[in-house]
Protein backbone atom coordinates (compact mmCIF):
# COMPACT_ATOMS: atom_id res chain seq x y z
CA UNK A 1 0.00 0.00 0.00
CA UNK A 2 1.37 3.37 -0.99
CA UNK A 3 2.81 5.66 1.65
CA UNK A 4 0.82 8.44 -0.01
CA UNK A 5 -2.51 6.66 0.31
CA UNK A 6 -3.97 8.98 2.94
CA UNK A 7 -2.82 11.96 0.89
CA UNK A 8 -4.64 10.54 -2.15
CA UNK A 9 -7.83 10.15 -0.15
CA UNK A 10 -7.59 13.70 1.18
CA UNK A 11 -6.99 15.08 -2.31
CA UNK A 12 -10.14 13.30 -3.45
CA UNK A 13 -12.06 14.70 -0.48
CA UNK A 14 -10.90 18.22 -1.28
CA UNK A 15 -12.26 17.82 -4.82
CA UNK A 16 -15.56 16.51 -3.48
CA UNK A 17 -15.90 19.35 -0.98
CA UNK A 18 -15.23 21.91 -3.71
CA UNK A 19 -18.22 20.58 -5.67
CA UNK A 20 -20.40 20.06 -2.58
CA UNK A 21 -23.37 22.32 -1.97
CA UNK A 22 -23.80 23.93 1.43
CA UNK A 23 -26.95 22.30 2.81
CA UNK A 24 -29.46 23.97 5.08
CA UNK A 25 -29.19 22.52 8.59
CA UNK A 26 -32.00 20.07 9.39
CA UNK A 27 -33.22 18.91 12.83
CA UNK A 28 -30.89 16.54 14.68
CA UNK A 29 -32.07 12.93 14.88
CA UNK A 30 -32.95 12.03 18.45
CA UNK A 31 -31.24 9.13 20.20
CA UNK A 32 -29.10 8.62 23.30
CA UNK A 33 -25.68 10.26 23.68
CA UNK A 34 -22.87 7.80 23.04
CA UNK A 35 -20.69 9.24 25.83
CA UNK A 36 -23.52 8.90 28.34
CA UNK A 37 -24.08 5.28 27.35
CA UNK A 38 -20.37 4.45 27.65
CA UNK A 39 -20.24 6.14 31.05
CA UNK A 40 -23.20 4.16 32.38
CA UNK A 41 -22.32 0.77 30.84
CA UNK A 42 -18.69 0.13 31.75
CA UNK A 43 -19.33 -3.46 32.81
CA UNK A 44 -19.00 -4.67 29.21
CA UNK A 45 -16.84 -3.95 26.18
CA UNK A 46 -19.28 -2.18 23.87
CA UNK A 47 -19.38 -2.94 20.15
CA UNK A 48 -19.64 -0.24 17.50
CA UNK A 49 -20.71 -2.27 14.49
CA UNK A 50 -19.77 -1.08 11.02
CA UNK A 51 -21.53 -1.34 7.68
CA UNK A 52 -18.98 -1.35 4.86
CA UNK A 53 -19.09 -3.07 1.49
CA UNK A 54 -15.41 -2.70 0.57
CA UNK A 55 -12.10 -1.24 1.70
CA UNK A 56 -8.81 -0.24 0.04
CA UNK A 57 -6.90 -2.93 1.92
CA UNK A 58 -9.28 -5.86 1.31
CA UNK A 59 -11.17 -4.87 -1.81
CA UNK A 60 -14.77 -6.08 -1.95
CA UNK A 61 -16.00 -7.39 1.41
CA UNK A 62 -19.76 -7.85 1.00
CA UNK A 63 -21.26 -6.01 -1.97
CA UNK A 64 -24.63 -7.75 -1.86
CA UNK A 65 -25.44 -7.03 1.78
CA UNK A 66 -28.83 -5.58 2.69
CA UNK A 67 -27.44 -2.63 4.61
CA UNK A 68 -30.59 -1.86 6.59
CA UNK A 69 -31.10 -5.48 7.59
CA UNK A 70 -27.44 -5.71 8.61
CA UNK A 71 -27.75 -2.57 10.75
CA UNK A 72 -30.96 -3.79 12.37
CA UNK A 73 -29.26 -7.09 13.21
CA UNK A 74 -26.46 -5.12 14.85
CA UNK A 75 -28.97 -3.11 16.89
CA UNK A 76 -30.99 -6.16 17.90
CA UNK A 77 -27.86 -7.80 19.29
CA UNK A 78 -26.69 -4.94 21.45
CA UNK A 79 -24.42 -2.82 19.28
CA UNK A 80 -23.99 0.59 20.92
CA UNK A 81 -23.73 2.43 17.60
CA UNK A 82 -23.73 1.77 13.85
CA UNK A 83 -20.74 3.06 11.87
CA UNK A 84 -21.59 3.72 8.23
CA UNK A 85 -18.98 4.17 5.49
CA UNK A 86 -20.03 6.98 3.16
CA UNK A 87 -16.89 7.33 1.03
CA UNK A 88 -17.79 6.29 -2.51
CA UNK A 89 -14.42 6.17 -4.28
CA UNK A 90 -12.31 4.08 -1.90
CA UNK A 91 -14.86 2.21 0.26
CA UNK A 92 -17.87 1.87 -2.09
CA UNK A 93 -20.02 3.59 0.49
CA UNK A 94 -22.68 6.26 0.00
CA UNK A 95 -24.35 9.01 1.98
CA UNK A 96 -27.67 7.35 1.15
CA UNK A 97 -26.56 4.32 3.20
CA UNK A 98 -26.24 6.57 6.24
CA UNK A 99 -29.61 8.14 5.51
CA UNK A 100 -31.36 4.78 5.08
CA UNK A 101 -29.82 3.17 8.16
CA UNK A 102 -30.35 6.21 10.38
CA UNK A 103 -34.04 6.22 9.50
CA UNK A 104 -34.45 2.56 10.46
CA UNK A 105 -32.53 2.25 13.75
CA UNK A 106 -32.95 3.91 17.13
CA UNK A 107 -29.31 3.93 18.24
CA UNK A 108 -26.59 6.47 17.32
CA UNK A 109 -25.06 6.35 13.86
CA UNK A 110 -21.50 7.39 13.01
CA UNK A 111 -20.62 8.98 9.69
CA UNK A 112 -17.39 7.14 8.87
CA UNK A 113 -15.61 9.27 6.31
CA UNK A 114 -12.63 11.56 5.88
CA UNK A 115 -14.11 14.85 7.05
CA UNK A 116 -12.16 17.99 6.25
CA UNK A 117 -14.87 20.64 5.95
CA UNK A 118 -17.95 22.01 7.70
CA UNK A 119 -20.11 21.19 4.66
CA UNK A 120 -19.48 17.48 5.26
CA UNK A 121 -20.52 17.85 8.90
CA UNK A 122 -23.85 19.43 7.94
CA UNK A 123 -24.44 16.67 5.37
CA UNK A 124 -23.73 14.02 7.97
CA UNK A 125 -26.18 15.52 10.45
CA UNK A 126 -28.85 15.97 7.78
CA UNK A 127 -28.42 12.31 6.77
CA UNK A 128 -29.16 11.20 10.33
CA UNK A 129 -25.71 10.84 11.87
CA UNK A 130 -25.45 11.78 15.52
CA UNK A 131 -21.68 11.17 15.66
CA UNK A 132 -18.96 12.09 13.17
CA UNK A 133 -15.37 10.91 12.78
CA UNK A 134 -12.45 13.34 12.75
CA UNK A 135 -9.00 11.89 12.04
CA UNK A 136 -6.00 13.59 13.66
CA UNK A 137 -3.67 12.40 10.88
CA UNK A 138 -5.86 14.12 8.28
CA UNK A 139 -6.01 17.58 9.87
CA UNK A 140 -3.84 20.24 11.43
CA UNK A 141 -4.46 20.68 15.15
CA UNK A 142 -6.03 24.08 14.48
CA UNK A 143 -8.37 22.70 11.81
CA UNK A 144 -9.24 19.71 13.98
CA UNK A 145 -10.31 22.06 16.77
CA UNK A 146 -12.40 24.17 14.39
CA UNK A 147 -14.27 21.15 13.04
CA UNK A 148 -14.63 19.56 16.49
CA UNK A 149 -16.10 22.75 17.92
CA UNK A 150 -18.40 23.21 14.92
CA UNK A 151 -19.77 19.67 15.14
CA UNK A 152 -20.28 20.03 18.88
CA UNK A 153 -22.17 23.29 18.37
CA UNK A 154 -24.48 21.41 15.98
CA UNK A 155 -25.26 18.90 18.73
CA UNK A 156 -23.16 16.11 17.25
CA UNK A 157 -20.74 13.94 19.19
CA UNK A 158 -17.27 13.44 17.74
CA UNK A 159 -15.10 10.33 17.68
CA UNK A 160 -11.55 11.63 17.25
CA UNK A 161 -9.25 9.01 15.75
CA UNK A 162 -5.59 8.66 16.73
CA UNK A 163 -2.85 6.18 15.85
CA UNK A 164 0.22 7.18 17.87
CA UNK A 165 1.18 9.00 21.05
CA UNK A 166 1.62 12.40 19.40
CA UNK A 167 -1.90 12.19 17.95
CA UNK A 168 -3.31 10.96 21.26
CA UNK A 169 -1.77 13.98 22.98
CA UNK A 170 -3.46 16.26 20.45
CA UNK A 171 -6.83 14.72 21.31
CA UNK A 172 -6.12 15.14 25.02
CA UNK A 173 -5.08 18.78 24.56
CA UNK A 174 -8.32 19.56 22.75
CA UNK A 175 -10.38 18.06 25.56
CA UNK A 176 -11.87 15.34 23.37
CA UNK A 177 -14.34 13.12 25.19
CA UNK A 178 -14.48 10.08 22.86
CA UNK A 179 -11.13 8.99 21.42
CA UNK A 180 -10.48 6.22 18.93
CA UNK A 181 -7.21 4.33 18.55
CA UNK A 182 -6.90 3.01 15.02
CA UNK A 183 -4.78 -0.13 14.90
CA UNK A 184 -4.37 0.49 11.18
CA UNK A 185 -1.63 2.82 9.99
CA UNK A 186 -3.35 5.07 7.44
CA UNK A 187 -0.19 5.62 5.43
CA UNK A 188 0.81 1.95 5.09
CA UNK A 189 -2.59 0.37 5.92
CA UNK A 190 -0.81 -2.25 8.04
CA UNK A 191 -2.60 -3.33 11.23
CA UNK A 192 -1.28 -4.20 14.68
CA UNK A 193 -3.50 -4.66 17.73
CA UNK A 194 -0.50 -3.89 19.92
CA UNK A 195 -1.01 -0.23 18.96
CA UNK A 196 -4.06 -0.11 21.23
CA UNK A 197 -2.34 -1.91 24.09
CA UNK A 198 0.67 0.43 23.94
CA UNK A 199 -1.29 3.68 23.73
CA UNK A 200 -3.58 2.59 26.56
CA UNK A 201 -0.72 3.26 28.96
CA UNK A 202 -1.25 6.98 28.27
CA UNK A 203 -5.03 7.14 28.69
CA UNK A 204 -6.60 9.71 31.00
CA UNK A 205 -9.51 9.44 33.42
CA UNK A 206 -12.83 10.92 32.40
CA UNK A 207 -12.52 10.09 28.70
CA UNK A 208 -13.88 7.18 26.66
CA UNK A 209 -11.66 5.12 24.38
CA UNK A 210 -12.54 2.99 21.36
CA UNK A 211 -10.17 0.48 19.72
CA UNK A 212 -10.62 0.39 15.93
CA UNK A 213 -9.57 -2.14 13.27
CA UNK A 214 -7.79 -5.52 13.54
CA UNK A 215 -10.44 -6.96 15.88
CA UNK A 216 -11.90 -10.17 14.52
CA UNK A 217 -12.35 -12.62 17.40
CA UNK A 218 -13.30 -12.72 21.04
CA UNK A 219 -9.63 -13.27 21.79
CA UNK A 220 -8.77 -10.00 20.02
CA UNK A 221 -11.46 -8.22 22.00
CA UNK A 222 -10.13 -9.65 25.26
CA UNK A 223 -6.70 -8.13 24.54
CA UNK A 224 -8.08 -4.60 24.54
CA UNK A 225 -11.02 -5.02 26.94
CA UNK A 226 -9.07 -4.06 30.09
CA UNK A 227 -8.24 -0.64 28.66
CA UNK A 228 -11.09 0.34 26.33
CA UNK A 229 -14.77 1.22 26.65
CA UNK A 230 -15.58 -0.12 23.22
CA UNK A 231 -14.37 -1.52 19.92
CA UNK A 232 -15.24 -0.62 16.35
CA UNK A 233 -15.62 -3.74 14.22
CA UNK A 234 -16.42 -3.87 10.51
CA UNK A 235 -14.90 -6.63 8.39
CA UNK A 236 -15.42 -9.41 10.94
CA UNK A 237 -19.13 -8.62 11.13
CA UNK A 238 -19.62 -8.04 7.41
CA UNK A 239 -18.07 -11.45 6.67
CA UNK A 240 -19.67 -13.36 9.55
CA UNK A 241 -22.11 -16.14 8.73
CA UNK A 242 -23.77 -15.61 12.11
CA UNK A 243 -23.63 -11.90 12.91
CA UNK A 244 -25.48 -12.22 16.21
CA UNK A 245 -23.07 -14.85 17.50
CA UNK A 246 -20.03 -12.84 16.42
CA UNK A 247 -21.25 -9.73 18.25
CA UNK A 248 -21.81 -11.75 21.41
CA UNK A 249 -18.25 -13.12 21.20
CA UNK A 250 -16.93 -9.55 21.06
CA UNK A 251 -18.99 -8.18 23.96
CA UNK A 252 -16.47 -9.02 26.66
CA UNK A 253 -17.82 -8.94 30.22
CA UNK A 254 -15.70 -6.55 32.29
CA UNK A 255 -17.91 -6.96 35.41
Amino acid sequence: MSQEFLARILEQKAREVEQMELEEIQPLRQTYRLADFLKNHQDRLQVIAEVKKASPSLGDINLDVDIVQQAQTYEANGAVMISVLTDEVFFKGHLDYLREISSQVNIPTLNKDFIIDEKQIIRARNAGATVILLIVAALSEERLKELYDYATELGLEVLVETHNLAELEVAHRLGVQIIGVNNRNLTTFEVDLQTSVDLAQHFEEGRYYISESAIFTGQDAERVAPYFNGILVGTALMQAEDVAQRIKELQIDKG
